[in-house]
């Protein structure tokens, strides 16, 4: 046990655990941008997914309870996700005043080095995505349990869809830099498999960042109304 706690504070044990908790964060932004899709199905189909993730797990399960579980999951991963990138940070400071810095500046591209601003960013928005789209705090026109009115109410306003739209454009290339490098630090590599880890990292990256950016602009062009 002493050993594993261990091997977690070092750099490799870290970065592990950066890339597992990223891989939770992963498989969720794409789950939400695909149920999203929905919202192209009409109202009544999207608000009864929207209903239908509350009702989830019935009648094991109670009414909510499946979402408050995967929000706990997804705290844990955030708490793991943001301590270790903390924790490599100071890591690679240290080293550089150590004389690494040559090494360093080989180690990061400028997208690694950006990763902790636009994770920064990226929590920023989380905070007031949840507050617009789910609790309805800082939505002008809020209605529980409509959450297609919600949704394109919210994004009739051009300066939240712009805020949206820079969010999924850094949400893209966090992804982009953090599928691909979460292969490496995995050990899931080789000749055949380092051929595909950049260009899989794109293609998740724009299926990601595309598919949410087409709520705002559809919403502003009429599509969804």
């Amino acid at each position: 046990m002493g050993r594993s706690a261990a091997l977690f504070r070092t750099s490799i044990g870290l970065k592990i655990t950066m890339a597992l908790s990223g891989i939770v964060f992963v498989g969720f932004v794409i789950g939400h941008m695909f149920g999203n899709l929905k919202v192209y199905q009409g109202a009544e189909v999207f608000n009864h997914y929207a209903e239908g993730l509350r009702e989830f797990g019935d009648p094991f399960l109670q009414y909510g309870q499946f979402l408050w579980i995967a929000r706990a999951v997804l705290i844990v991963a955030l708490v793991a996700h943001v301590w270790s990138a903390a924790r490599l940070t100071r890591q690679s400071r240290a080293a550089r005043d150590e004389g690494y810095r040559k090494l360093d500046s080989l180690e990061f591209s400028r997208t690694s080095r950006s990763m902790r601003w636009g994770g920064v960013a990226l929590f920023a928005f989380v905070v007031y995505h949840l507050l617009h789209l789910t609790f309805g705090s800082v939505h002008p026109d809020f209605i529980a349990g409509d959450a297609y009115h919600n949704l394109v109410a919210g994004f009739q306003s051009a300066p939240v869809s712009g805020v949206y739209a820079v969010a999924m454009i850094a949400l893209g290339l966090h992804l982009y830099h953090g599928v691909w490098s979460a292969f490496q630090t995995l050990g899931i590599n080789g000749p055949r498999i380092n051929r595909w880890r950049r260009p899989l990292a794109l293609v998740i990256a724009l299926i990601v960042a595309v598919g949410n950016l087409s709520f705002p602009v559809a919403v502003l062009t009429g599509l969804v109304a």
